[in-house]
């Protein structure tokens, strides 16, 4: 049986090694995932990200028991925790994962920790192809947190059905949203820590941002999505069962409305335009001489040419030496 027949019967052990093959961007994972793009676009996918400290991986594994214990039906989840990378190892670092235990040893939940390797974004640059692993392999809802790295983290609303940022009271998270464009991205807010202080006057600011901008009306239709703001304290379970009510209504708005449709396309412009421009370096890369490209480096850190004009003559070179 092949790999990819192997995650399609709900084999855990052949996703895990398929997501590893995905990792090391191994020829034998993107045979497999091409068996298993035509079993993809059945899941609900929610990006979770705001700054490190907010509680992003407690609220994810309250989620998760949230939809595990729904009746009926209970749905099944997968979990993909996007770390930063080890200077070591160049693994994830598993810190955050031992907040997620009560999750071991349910056969409905399936967690991966992956590494940025030093993706912008806060996204490992296999998180998509881990995505469609996931849903191929007939999970119900993916959540996907990331490291929490600041401004590039909109890189999630491409990958996303739907992102839930998680701010918390005292972290002047309100400022960091205005800066990073976190309100554009944010389909619901949740602000979590809820009983300490100073929550009230978060959820105050975060309002009054989104009345100066936060609906979001689908681009040829009347369908206007209003940003809800969700309070929870997740350490202690509060508040999640209206977290997941806010997921259930985006996504029925996105389905209803026609969004779902132009994000699923959007997401699939975006990733056929990042395999293009892969695709084509290593193909120029591959056709230049011996020190060509190094020589290219040379001159420009000499200033005898600008670096627009030497990517002109490598581009030159490689087509002559092609033929």
């Amino acid at each position: 049986m092949s790999l990819s027949d192997q995650v399609l019967a709900g084999d855990r052990r052949a996703l895990a090694r398929l997501i590893t093959q995905l990792e090391n961007d191994a020829p034998s994972a993107r045979e497999a995932l091409a068996a298993l793009w035509p079993h993809t676009g059945r899941a609900h996918v929610v990006g979770v990200t705001g700054a490190p400290g907010t509680g992003k991986s407690t609220l994810v594994n309250e989620i998760a028991k949230c939809l595990r214990a729904a009746s009926p039906p209970a749905r099944t989840v997968g979990i993909i925790a996007v770390d930063p990378t080890s200077p070591f190892s160049g693994g994830a670092i598993l810190g955050d994962r031992i907040r997620m235990r009560d999750l071991a040893g349910d056969s409905g939940v399936f967690i991966r920790s992956m590494a940025t390797r030093g993706s912008l974004g806060g996204l490992a640059r296999a998180t998509s192809d881990a995505v469609q692993a996931l849903d191929a392999g007939g999970f119900d809802a993916i959540l996907i947190e990331t490291v929490g790295a600041g401004q590039s983290e909109v890189e999630i609303a491409r990958t996303a059905h739907t992102v839930i940022v998680v701010v918390a009271p005292g972290m002047g998270d309100e400022v960091q949203a205005i800066k990073a464009g976190i309100l554009e991205i944010a389909d619901i807010f949740v602000v979590n820590k809820s009983d300490q202080a100073g929550a009230e006057a978060t959820v105050r600011a975060l309002r009054a941002m989104l009345e100066l901008g936060g609906r979001k009306q689908t681009a040829g239709s009347e369908a206007v999505w209003e940003t809800p703001i969700c309070q929870t304290t997740a350490s202690e379970g509060k508040g999640i069962g209206d977290v997941v009510e806010a997921m259930d209504r985006h996504h029925a708005h996105l389905r209803a409305s026609g969004e779902l449709r132009m994000r699923e396309r959007e997401r699939v412009v975006n990733e056929l335009q990042i395999l293009l421009r892969d695709t084509l370096l290593a193909r120029l890369m591959d056709g230049l001489g011996n020190g060509q490209f190094e020589a290219a480096v040379d001159r420009v850190m000499a200033r005898e040419s600008d670096p627009r004009s030497e990517v002109e003559g490598l581009v030159r070179a490689a087509r002559e030496e092609g033929g």
